[in-house]
């Protein structure tokens, strides 16, 4: 691979921002050429400036697909950040059956923005899922999106190695999870479809229009805003809030705040706000 010139750095700098509200300052250089090094080699392009113009191209289209999976940065485990779960289980959840009581109703909708490979938007339909007495007389359904088909992909699969379980409270895991034997012992464990029919995963850029109407009693978007800048981020916070029911929760990561953020949101706890 030829070098990446800083001119051809704040190129695709400002393709990623542009695209994604990914704010790839200077210190993230050495980042971008390490990922770009992969989509080079399988493209068999060795120079980013042929590569860049072949992204933009009609031609490359499926490969501009390919560089965003490759520049997104996906961590995640079942049940992070665990004060969340708690609070949606003890807190939420009875807040929205109690006011779907009044209003004659049975529709539960949330959603995980930026659900990477699963274990965000699985780990919440398990919390909804036990708690509800019995889920079959509700309506719940939970939208799961990411802009990365990549970990999409993985996450439709539902399957996941033991260590990943290892969060996963024993009663859950033995009601949600099914092992898929190889040979005489348990190698990989897969979400049972009675889970997985309540979630919908789909392809979604959170700066592009958003293709559904809402209303979410409660949206997860965590560790999703630590990509872009305040501008970026106080332009999805807005767009996240209409989104959200009157009484409606947004749960943003520990490592980010609202603060200085012109939003309609009222601050409850630390990386929880609601909707009035």
């Amino acid at each position: 691979m030829q070098r990446l010139t800083d001119s051809l750095f704040q190129k695709f700098s400002a393709l990623v921002y542009q695209e994604a509200g990914i704010n790839l300052h200077d210190g993230k250089k050495s980042l971008l050429e390490a990922r770009l090094a992969k989509r080079l080699r399988a493209t068999g392009i060795d120079n980013p400036r042929e590569y860049l113009d072949f992204i933009l191209s009609e031609a490359g289209r499926e490969e501009y697909v390919k560089f965003f999976d490759a520049v997104s940065t996906n961590l995640t485990f079942f049940f992070r950040e665990p004060k969340h779960f708690e609070f949606l289980e003890k807190e939420a959840l009875p807040e929205i059956l109690e006011r779907n009581r009044r209003d004659g109703t049975r529709r539960i909708r949330i959603w995980s923005a930026g659900c990477s490979t699963g274990e965000e938007p699985y780990s919440i339909a398990m919390t909804v899922v036990a708690f509800l007495d019995v889920p079959t007389r509700w309506d719940f359904r939970l939208l799961a999106t990411d802009i990365s088909t990549r970990v999409l992909q993985s996450a439709v699969t539902g399957v996941y190695e033991p260590s990943k379980l290892v969060n996963v409270p024993v009663p859950l895991r033995q009601r949600f999870f099914e092992p898929i034997r190889n040979g005489a012992s348990p190698k990989t464990y897969r979400v049972r479809n009675e889970l997985r029919k309540y979630i919908v995963f789909r392809r979604l850029n959170l700066m592009e229009s958003f293709p559904f109407s809402g209303p979410f009693d409660v949206i997860f978007c965590r560790n999703v805003m630590i990509y872009f800048d305040k501008k970026t981020q106080e332009s999805l916070i807005q767009k996240l809030s209409a989104y959200l029911h009157h009484g409606g929760y947004l749960f943003v990561g520990h490592s980010e705040s609202l603060t200085g953020l012109h939003h309609p949101l009222k601050y409850i706890k630390p990386a929880v706000y609601k909707k009035f």
